[in-house]
């Protein structure tokens, strides 16, 4: 069975055909899915989609740097909420995001570093979203000293000194469809990293691998991933399957 540690299918784009998603995924093997949040506005549908599927789908809590603004006190503040009334398997995605606006830096730095705190609280691991902010995530996870600590290093491109970085800091590594992508250089790092500190993840709807580079991501592409790190590991397809599932049960406890 293939996990998608990292995958917004309760997101508009799957309104039309939602149940069919779920449906295509599973016949390929994906038998589970894990859901990040993103901010209040999303809660309710990922509650739902847990609802219809209670033993398919688990859950995250946690406000996604892209959507921290000008009401971060009151989004942090439902996150709270949001821990204390219900069961996570991860406080995610969080992290930052300097790609498209730097205005906040401050303000997605402070929150980082609270929910990290909150995950440490609540005895769970982290699921870090990182564009453009490497120095700026590991400066934050770096002062937190805390054996406990734990994640995922989600959507991870960077540089091999980068991956071990976050390793030595109790980090998986989130492999999705860059890893499929010719010129990203992912590959290459990739081949670097012993297995046991990698998982699978699709980010569907984005970022979907080769061959639908550029269309909508889906949890049925997982395969496609685990393939291509078969090839570049030099192992059997189930070899990936059974290391990688293992990997993500353990992360987040199911």
């Amino acid at each position: 069975m293939l996990i998608d540690t990292h995958t917004h299918i309760y997101v508009s784009e799957f309104d039309n055909d939602r149940d069919a998603v779920i449906a295509r995924a599973k016949e390929l093997g994906v038998g589970q899915f894990v859901l990040p949040a993103i901010d209040s506005q999303t809660t309710a549908a990922m509650h739902a989609l847990k609802s219809q599927y209670p033993n398919e789908m688990h859950l995250m809590m946690g406000l996604h740097p892209t959507h921290v603004g000008a009401n971060v006190e009151q989004e942090l503040a439902h996150v709270r909420e949001q821990l204390q009334a219900h069961n996570f398997v991860a406080v995610g995605e969080i992290g930052m995001d300097l790609y498209w606006d730097k205005s906040y830096l401050k303000e997605q730095q402070e929150a980082f570093a609270l929910q990290i705190e909150w995950a440490l609280e609540f005895d769970l691991p982290i699921v870090i979203h990182c564009r453009e902010a490497f120095d700026e995530i590991f400066e934050v996870l770096e002062g937190v000293n805390d054996k406990r600590l734990r994640g995922i290093f989600h959507c991870f491109t960077g540089t091999l000194v980068q991956a071990r970085r976050a390793i030595d800091l109790n980090m998986l590594l989130g492999i999705g469809g860059v890893v499929t992508f010719r010129n990203s250089g992912l590959a290459e790092t990739v081949a670097q990293i012993p297995l046991e500190h990698l998982v699978l993840e699709t980010d569907a709807p984005y970022l979907a691998p080769v061959p639908h580079r550029g269309k909508r991501n889906e949890s049925s592409y997982l395969p496609l991933i685990a393939t291509k790190l078969a090839e570049i590991h030099n192992v059997s397809e189930s070899e990936i399957i059974k290391i990688t599932t293992q990997n993500a049960k353990t992360a987040f406890g199911i």
